[in-house]
């Protein structure tokens, strides 16, 4: 059983700045549970004036944080990685109220942001610097340095694994960090930052700021904040990147994606079914990584009567979770009404607009099954736009070439994969796909680390990935020291 407990009380969700829990001053928002469609929290908008108290805190933290050296840092880090573990069930349980996910699914979220953490932890051992005798008596060398204040703005998706994958490198290295969970899930938040403390972090090391866009915009604006790392949609996603960088600081925003499953006739029928339904039903279709069209090559009907049998077995509330709010069902639901008109072919989830899930307790929380068409066009919106639910859209193929085709006139550039036992094919998929993230019979092609997150093209405004060894200098500066003690008898072009 999928149990979520519900608060008694609504949760007042604060600031957290210089330690301490503080109200902001801004427009109250209530935070609604999916599952139940009941108030669960309430928080504040941050002014203008909140923020420069929560910059100004996070400063004071900076110069207490980066002070001490990096061993010392990973101490207090491996504590917090160690708290995470101590609370893990909890801390799942927080996400799934104010997300939706099924519990599984938010306790696998959440230690895929611990893996990021144990990779953070392993920079004492890894990024040793450099030095070397350039010239005879000369020595250069590099020194890895933080930033400062550096800033995150996470997604409602994911209230505990995307900003874990920002966290933990951010911190390490020695900013001070400063994060604006999304209004819709920032309870989350709460948990990660009172365990930050516990585990020894300064007071300011980590600022949490509540508030929507006004919010997001008066951060962006603040001069003392230098990096700013986003996840979320990509109109948002670009915004924040142009906004940020006339500003005058270093910007990673991850955008949005439609990504593509190719379906072989030679692929093995029963690991296809599970990746491919899997994929666009975890997480009810709302993450950045979720198939959301399978380009059939030839005869896979077999395979794709797999995959309706998988997708329709799932019980909502149980096997699946919910959708973030009503206004995204009613979103979901247009799509498909449009789709069907254009010519497609519902193959599950014909009861759409009427599925409830297994409890009784969340009949008014916000439920969508999986929908599965068929016969979709390539140019129909379906095929094209990103949904952000548990809808698979499946355009037919004649050729692996012609599914080549339509994946690499996909805006997006976030994920791909394939489903065939043609290593040949495998290897053209990724060599050829426009995706930064590719798989092989895998349906969720996240690397794991030290192997870096993100896309390409307009699933990512920016330079570098999020994670893994090229984040680290995305997060510091390399300062490049040069060192010479005494004069020298013979002489060279450096003398």
């Amino acid at each position: 059983m999928n149990h979520v407990p519900h608060p008694p009380e609504p949760i007042n969700c604060h600031n957290f700045i210089g330690g301490s829990w503080t109200a902001g001053n801004g427009a109250a928002i209530e935070i609604t549970s999916p599952y139940s469609g009941a108030v669960i929290g309430k928080t504040h908008a941050s002014t203008r004036a909140d923020i420069d108290q929560a910059v100004a805190g996070a400063v004071e933290g900076f110069a207490a944080w980066s002070a001490k050296p990096l061993k010392e840092r990973c101490q207090t880090m491996f504590r917090f990685r160690e708290l995470l573990l101590r609370d893990k069930q909890s801390i799942a349980a927080r996400i799934s109220l104010e997300n939706g996910k099924t519990v599984g699914e938010s306790l696998a979220g959440l230690m895929k942001g611990i893996e990021v953490l144990e990779f953070a932890l392993s920079i004492q051992n890894m990024d040793q610097g450099g030095r070397m005798e350039v010239s005879r008596g000369v020595f250069c060398e590099y020194r890895r340095q933080p930033l400062g204040v550096v800033l995150a703005i996470s997604p409602f998706n994911f209230p505990a694994m995307v900003p874990m994958w920002m966290i933990p490198i951010a911190l390490t290295v020695g900013n001070a960090f400063v994060w604006k969970p999304s209004e819709k899930t920032p309870l989350t938040a709460m948990l990660i930052a009172d365990l930050l403390k516990e585990a020894g972090l300064p007071d300011g090391a980590m600022t949490v700021v509540q508030g929507g866009r006004e919010t997001v915009e008066g951060l962006l604006d603040h001069a003392a904040i230098k990096a700013v790392g986003f996840v979320g949609s990509t109109a948002v996603a670009e915004a924040v990147y142009r906004r940020g960088c006339s500003n005058g600081k270093r910007v990673l925003a991850l955008g949005g994606a439609k990504n593509h499953i190719i379906l072989l006739p030679d692929a093995d029928p029963e690991m296809a079914a599970v990746g491919i339904s899997d994929s666009f039903t975890g997480c009810a279709g709302q993450r950045c990584m979720a198939a959301s069209v399978l380009l059939a090559v030839g005869q896979v009907d077999g395979v794709i009567d797999k995959i309706v049998a998988r997708a329709e077995s799932q019980q909502l509330g149980q096997t699946m979770g919910a959708v973030i709010s009503a206004e995204q069902i009613a979103f979901l639901c247009d799509a498909v009404d449009e789709a069907v008109a254009a010519g497609a072919v519902i193959r599950a989830g014909h009861n759409y607009r009427e599925t409830q899930p297994v409890d009784e307790l969340y009949r008014n929380g916000f439920w969508f099954p999986p929908v599965i068409l068929d016969n979709v066009a390539p140019d129909s919106r379906a095929a094209r736009e990103e949904l952000f639910g548990p809808i698979l859209s499946i355009v037919r193929c004649d050729t692996f070439s012609e599914a080549m085709a339509i994946e690499n006139a996909n805006p997006y550039g976030n994920a791909a994969s394939i489903f065939t036992n043609n290593g040949a094919m495998g290897e053209r998929l990724a060599k050829e796909a426009a995706a930064g993230m590719v798989g092989v019979n895998i349906g969720i092609p996240v690397p794991r680390e030290p192997f870096s997150f993100g896309g390409i093209n307009r699933s990512k405004f920016g330079h570098g990935d999020i994670t893994g060894a090229t984040s680290l200098d995305f997060w510091s500066d390399l300062k490049k020291v040069t060192v010479k003690w005494q004069m020298q008898t013979d002489h060279n072009w450096m003398s």
